[in-house]
């Protein structure tokens, strides 16, 4: 099996797996990766997670030249923007998961730093994650609201519409974002209670021993 036929197989798998898991639904949702060519493959415009055909995704040389497949999903200007500020980006998850999205509704959430540090898991797979302001769907502003944080933020979440995650890999970043989903579940199952979340030490602590980007 190439590599190209691979990595496509692989992009619908966990496309479905999030799909059936009710992490996005209907024709939301958008995953790119980097193929071994430099180019990049993309979930196609008004596509469901739960029905993706391998052949079918979009095709980006190394140019950025549409090249092959359906038309790519709107959303291409976030992931183009999180692929030109970081250069350890391999792969661009965007989901519409109902957690971080209801969290993102709340007042009193820190635009700064968006989940709370209630798990070490959150802070080691993800850094500290933007809230980024609501945008249309597919207004280019969004890609350079990311290229604003100049590469230092692995994850942002646009407000009232989903969280976006870059990854070393495909695999990596739907990880990654599947636990920013679970931290925000956990935030709003806690959220008014009086819990504890991880304390500066400890926080200081994982950034430390994993390496984390804390800034």
């Amino acid at each position: 099996m190439s590599a190209d036929t691979h990595l496509r197989e692989l992009i619908c798998t966990l496309a479905k797996s999030l799909y059936d898991r009710g992490l996005t639904g209907g024709s939301s949702g958008n995953i790119s990766a980097r193929t071994e060519g430099g180019g990049l493959l993309v979930t196609p415009t008004g596509s469901s997670f739960g029905r993706l055909d391998p052949a079918r995704l979009s095709l980006f040389d190394a140019r950025g030249t549409h090249v092959g497949g359906d038309q790519p999903t709107k959303e291409m200007p976030l992931h183009s923007a999180f692929y030109e500020t970081r250069s350890t980006a391999g792969a661009v998850v965007h989901l519409h998961s109902c957690h971080a999205v209801a969290l993102s509704m709340l007042e009193d959430v820190d635009p700064d730093n968006f989940l709370p540090p209630l798990t070490p898991y959150a802070i080691m797979k993800l850094g500290k994650v933007k809230l980024l302001p609501v945008f249309l769907p597919g207004d280019p502003a969004m890609g350079e609201a990311v290229r604003g944080l100049a590469g230092k933020r692995s994850a942002v979440m646009l407000a009232n519409h989903g969280p976006v995650v870059a990854g070393r890999d495909v695999e990596a970043a739907c990880h990654a974002i599947e636990e920013l989903e679970d931290t925000a579940r956990l935030a709003l199952l806690t959220h008014g209670m009086p819990r504890r979340p991880l304390s500066a030490a400890q926080i200081q602590d994982i950034v430390t021993r994993f390496d984390v980007d804390w800034e």
